[in-house]
């Protein structure tokens, strides 16, 4: 037998399946429709960590807003006590008569003023750690919301 032969004889053989075009519908259909429905699940969530996101962000900075008014309070307000310090020791100064007495206003102011600056250090710490804290904590409540879910999921 010649390979001619036997390559005729073989495409006889095979037998092809059949094929039906409306199983084939179906099948596509179904894989459209699965599509559009994993497309409708993502959008969803999708539209959900948005909407999260912006009120997360809102509230950061409403928060932010009001922290940044409070350290604009406080550091006016140092301002405003480091100024009258200082008038009142030109005033004090201006009406020495002796140069101990000089010396002597010269010494107690300087230590006032070491003593304010270190007062209004710890004030200006204890406002900035409120205010990081006030400001970073809904983004740290999303972020372990967001870890939550991600682990359930």
């Amino acid at each position: 037998m010649s390979k001619t032969a036997k390559t005729a004889e073989t495409i006889e053989n095979v037998e092809f399946p059949s094929f039906d075009a409306s199983k084939a519908t179906d099948q596509i259909r179904a894989f459209a429709e699965k599509g559009v429905e994993q497309s409708k699940e993502a959008y969803a969530k999708l539209k959900t960590g948005a909407e999260e996101t912006q009120k997360v962000l809102e509230s950061t900075y409403e928060t932010a807003k009001t922290v940044s008014s409070d350290v604009s309070l406080k550091a006016i307000a140092a301002l405003r006590a480091n100024a009258e310090a200082s008038f009142s020791y030109l005033e004090a100064l201006v009406g020495a008569k002796t140069l101990s007495e000089v010396v002597e206003l010269q010494t107690a102011f300087l230590r006032k003023r070491v003593e304010m600056t270190v007062e209004q250090a710890k004030e200006f710490q204890t406002v900035a750690t409120k205010a990081v804290e006030d400001v970073s904590k809904p983004v740290k409540s999303a972020f372990e919301k967001a870890m939550k879910d991600a682990k359930v999921a």
